[in-house]
């Protein structure tokens, strides 16, 4: 099936409703075939990238962010929802911010996002990335990461650089959406949107593990039963971080995605800090209350279910709320077309 778009208003709420990734005919044309190498191509990139970051030293600049590979003008084919390049004019004209955010979720790091990256700069987009705390390309120990603040330097110190009147929408996936929410409080004036796919969109006084509490029940009990954490500091010192056995991150995470993203995750997926995880959050009405937030739902999540996602949204009254059908944990393999139209969509709402 094709994409299907439902709106529903209702106190100005917004709920879009995506269905896949276009509709496959039986036979591969030549330009589905280019397409494919397209995506080969940059999936290889990401890759050569992701063995590049197992083979540093800790001499590397923990305070860098990095992009994740370049892209190609051959690629607009690949998500690209505009099929002239007047349309493309006509929706940048359109925007009044054009750049974009990205902030991985836990374990994960900028690679995660190379599809995104690719679709969104191929829509004349500007698409920024930042690795978190000892997270992805910052070489920063995570076991010394203790606190949410600690964990979301790199974004903090990449908001404050932005000039003075420069606005961005900073989009997070999973636990980063905690992250987000930290920064909406801190620089409501330099966020235009925030935008939440599958992530922990906390209220005040609530901890980002809270909301997987469904799923890996509550955090004491997790502290003193699970056999993923990590300590760093020695056994009997308290826990540091945690991280899943690589079959119980595929069995979470990637029940949707293609086999070579699963690969490229399986190298590139760090200890998560547990400590930011732990934290409260101190969200006031008066900055994060007046931010504009979006949620993305992922209907075939394993990690954090759709009922759990319901229940954020409901708690947390999102602007406008927009549904994946087909997606698991990570939309941005799973379904990238879908999440970028998404993303596209939300840019144009005034």
């Amino acid at each position: 099936m094709g994409n299907k778009f439902i709106c529903m208003k209702k106190k100005d709420v917004i709920i879009r409703s995506s269905g896949g990734d276009g509709s496959r005919s039986k036979r591969v044309n030549r330009s589905q075939r280019k397409l494919l190498g397209d995506e080969e191509m940059l999936h290889r990139r990401a890759l050569s990238m992701a063995i590049h970051q197992a083979q540093l030293s800790q001499r590397f600049d923990g305070s860098m962010s990095r992009r994740v590979g370049s892209t190609s003008s051959k690629i607009r084919t690949l998500s690209d929802p505009f099929s002239n390049n007047k349309q493309v004019s006509d929706l940048l004209e359109s925007l009044k911010v054009k750049k974009f955010i990205l902030v991985h979720g836990e374990g994960f790091g900028s690679w995660c996002w190379y599809k995104t990256i690719a679709s969104l700069e191929e829509s004349g987009l500007s698409p920024v990335t930042v690795d978190l705390a000892g997270s992805g390309f910052n070489m920063t120990d995570a076991n010394s990461v203790s606190t949410l603040e600690e964990y979301s330097r790199p974004l903090i110190v990449l908001l404050q650089s932005l000039p003075e009147e420069e606005k961005v929408i900073l989009v997070g996936h999973s636990t980063g959406g905690a992250c987000v929410s930290y920064a909406l409080e801190l620089f409501p004036e330099k966020i235009s949107k925030a935008i939440f796919i599958c992530a922990t969109m906390v209220s005040d006084g609530q901890r980002p593990f809270d909301v997987f509490a469904d799923e890996l029940g509550s955090a004491e009990r997790f502290m003193k039963e699970s056999q993923f954490l990590i300590y760093g500091n020695g056994k009997d010192k308290p826990a540091t971080g945690f991280m899943f056995e690589k079959q119980h991150m595929k069995s979470l995470y990637f029940n949707q995605s293609p086999n070579k993203d699963i690969a490229l995750s399986m190298i590139s997926m760090r200890p998560v800090p547990l400590g930011p995880m732990m934290e409260k959050l101190s969200l006031s009405e008066e900055r994060y209350g007046k931010g504009r937030r979006f949620y993305v739902q992922t209907l075939d999540d394993l990690a954090l279910s759709p009922d759990v996602q319901e229940k954020l949204v409901r708690e947390n009254s999102p602007e406008g709320v927009f549904k994946i059908k087909g997606s698991d944990h990570c939309p941005f393999f799973s379904k990238p077309q879908s999440l970028q139209k998404i993303l596209l969509e939300i840019a144009q709402i005034p």
